[in-house]
């Protein structure tokens, strides 16, 4: 049986030139790049260039990029980073009730520090209200965390007119963009914000490596204590090889960024073209016209969501019915709770495909065909 990948929500398969581009680096750039000797000196140079390509694929300067862990070390270093500098100013943060699981912990976290958090909350669609920014906003909010597109429903929120509105407000303004990186095209400057987490494993790149942009002039305390890497604002030694191949998925990514929108898009209409062919009963969680090209969140109603993905494993189709990062938990989705209500039968019935590289029109014809025959027979 052939099995069809549509989770790269949850994680892609690495390019292959991003696999050789980190074998030929761990077989022969082995020198640690904070050494002075040659072999130091080549480790450090792999780092810059991959810091200029990145710089350049969100219009940043070279010395405003972070190298990370991942996401979840990126939005940590953010969110704890701004508020332990700016503790002094104020200790109001600004977020939303639909972010990641790396942003909404830690402002946990944080609350317990002493900090006043608002969650915003979003509507049907899972999109913010401008209005209720604007109400939430007080003299002491330093800081506004608000994601760029949610990675379970694919909802891209309005950031140009948050930053147009925080313009006149000194807080500063994170967005976590680990879903729309790679799929929409973003300019830091222009959008005027002043701190953006990616991941590598979200963009055909290897897990464990990924970067965080800081607007220059913006405080950061750093979390982790050690050497004096990453200008002081991230300790331990860097990972040249994931580096390498975080920089070679971000080229190729960026070549071709139009190209894959389009292809994604068609994707998607796809899938959906077959289900209704199908004559299945089904409802998108979201606005088509405002999600990311790749992600498709659908509530099946009179299904269960964990008889489907099992019935799915079983068709050899590889689903998600939401984050990567609380897969192993029988909480319903927070997302969707918000978006429809805690009572609302989305959160029971509702199956998030996600496109990428490799995948085809023939795959997604079959994989809907036999999603559609799943559901039929799961509600006869």
């Amino acid at each position: 049986m052939n099995q069809i990948y549509l989770d790269n929500a949850a994680a892609t398969p690495m390019f292959p030139e991003v696999i050789q581009t980190m074998s030929t680096v761990m077989e022969k750039t082995y020198g640690n790049p904070s050494s002075i000797h040659t072999f130091g000196r080549e480790a450090r140079q792999i780092i810059d260039d991959a810091r200029t390509v990145i710089a350049k694929s969100i219009g940043a300067d070279f010395n405003e990029i972070i190298f990370t862990s991942g996401g979840t070390e990126a939005d940590n270093l953010a969110l704890i980073g701004t508020a332990l500098s700016n503790k002094e100013r104020g200790n109001h943060i600004i977020t939303t009730v639909t972010e990641h699981h790396a942003v909404l912990h830690t402002c946990e976290f944080l609350e317990k520090q002493g900090f006043s958090i608002t969650y915003l909350p979003v509507d049907e669609y899972g999109i913010i209200n401008i209005e209720d920014l604007q109400k939430a906003l007080r003299d002491d909010t330093i800081l506004v965390s608000i994601m760029y597109a949610n990675n379970e429903v694919g909802a891209i929120q309005p950031i140009s007119e948050i930053t147009k509105l925080l313009s006149s407000h000194p807080a500063v303004f994170h967005t976590d963009a680990v879903q729309a990186y790679g799929h929409v095209k973003i300019n830091v400057k222009e959008l005027r914000i002043d701190l953006l987490s990616v991941s590598g494993h979200k963009i055909n790149g290897p897990k464990g490596v990924g970067f965080l942009y800081v607007n220059n002039g913006i405080k950061l305390t750093p979390h982790l204590y050690g050497g004096e890497q990453e200008r002081k604002r991230r300790a331990g030694t860097e990972n040249v090889a994931a580096i390498a191949g975080l920089a070679k998925a971000i080229i190729l990514t960026s070549n071709s960024i139009d190209i894959n929108y389009q292809a994604m898009q068609q994707l998607k209409q796809q899938f959906i073209t077959i289900l209704d062919e199908e004559g299945i009963s089904y409802k998108i969680n979201g606005d088509m016209n405002k999600t990311l090209p790749n992600i498709i969140n659908i509530s099946f109603p009179g299904t269960n969501v964990e008889q489907m993905l099992i019935h799915l494993d079983l068709a050899g189709i590889a689903a998600s019915s939401g984050s990567a990062c609380t897969a192993g938990s029988l909480e319903p989705s927070h997302v969707l709770k918000a978006m429809y209500g805690k009572d609302s039968q989305e959160l029971y019935n509702s199956i998030r495909f996600s496109f990428g590289y490799g995948n085809t029109i023939e795959q997604i014809v079959t994989a809907a065909k036999k999603t559609a025959d799943i559901v039929k027979r799961l509600t006869m």
